[in-house]
């Protein structure tokens, strides 16, 4: 089997195992949102220090090629990077959680947080970075999708539910994220940055949980496993996955498969918790899939380029 090929299952099974995780999340709205984000989070984090030294032993990764001042200077990178990006991720990931709180199905969750695609290059503007006219064809594209899915054919008229809400706004949310990981992640190793990020997500959530909410234990253990899988599977496992996955994948390819966390998400949400779609949500789900893939196809121009360079 081929290195592309090896690159590609990996990715295939972290959009998998992403997909998987939003039923995990439904499952753990029996807790309030902070608490769960906050317990899972932190347990992402622990369980990629282990990672990390592997990495190192086993001289994965750039660090090894670096000068010792290069590595300081990178490591202080990802502590000061992990805590903005941690920042960030903290509103999105609790604004997701709160969706689901509110009774947002998980498929559903899957295919509006897949929006942040789209809404990234629009974000970008604001950083001096230009829009095609595709991306502009996809928004309009991607607003009658998340109508299909969230609004239309309801019987009470035309109104957001509370849910769909959180859910939107953490894809902007998750759309900030990506630009602060995509300044800071060239400069330092990437799964230190994600392993400061989630103790940020899970410390700053913990803080919030103690002031906001009053966790019980006992709806802490009989949570334990969607908890114990999306903070090692869905961040650790997973994580590590797309570093290595992207190593040897085409970018364009990589960011495709990854898309599929949203199909996933259905998917697991019909097969695990017996959720279901109205032909209308069904027909959102494919509209804004639509609206997600086509930015990531290669443009004309990195065709030729390609072809080129070959």
């Amino acid at each position: 089997m081929g290195k592309k090929m090896k690159s590609n299952i990996m990715l295939l099974i972290t959009a998998a195992i992403w997909g998987s995780a939003f039923v995990a999340q439904k499952a753990g709205t029996v807790l309030e949102p902070f608490t769960y984000n906050g317990i899972r989070m932190f347990i992402g984090g622990l369980v990629l220090i282990p990672v990390i030294f592997i990495f190192g032993k086993l001289g994965l990764g750039e660090e090894n090629k670096m000068t010792p001042e290069e590595k300081k200077a990178a490591n202080k990178t990802a502590l000061i990077g992990g805590v903005f990006c941690g920042i960030v991720l903290c509103i999105a990931s609790n604004l997701q959680q709160f969706g689901l709180f509110f009774d947002t199905d998980a498929g559903k969750a899957g295919f509006i947080t897949s929006l942040y695609i789209v809404i990234v290059p629009i974000l970008g503007l604001f950083l001096g970075k230009k829009v095609r006219k595709l991306v502009w064809l996809c928004v309009a594209i991607g607003a009658a999708g998340f109508y299909l899915l969230t609004m239309a054919g309801k019987t009470t008229g035309f109104h957001l539910q509370t849910g769909d809400l959180f859910v939107l706004l953490c894809a902007f949310a998750f759309s900030c994220h990506i630009l602060v990981v995509d300044h800071f992640s060239p400069k330092c190793n990437g799964i230190k940055l994600s392993c400061v990020q989630f103790l940020v997500v899970g410390v700053v959530s913990m803080v919030l949980m103690a002031i906001f909410e009053n966790p019980s234990m006992d709806a802490i253990t009989d949570c334990w496993l969607p908890i114990l899988y999306c903070g090692v599977c869905s961040s650790g496992i997973a994580y590590t996955l797309q570093v290595l996955g992207q190593k040897d994948a085409e970018p364009t390819v990589a960011s495709l498969i990854m898309s599929l966390e949203s199909v996933f998400a259905v998917l697991f949400g019909v097969l695990l918790v017996n959720e279901s779609l109205t032909w209308l949500e069904g027909l959102g789900c494919i509209v804004i899939f639509i609206a997600v893939v086509l930015p990531q196809l290669p443009t004309k121009e990195e065709r030729l380029q390609a072809k080129n360079n070959k």
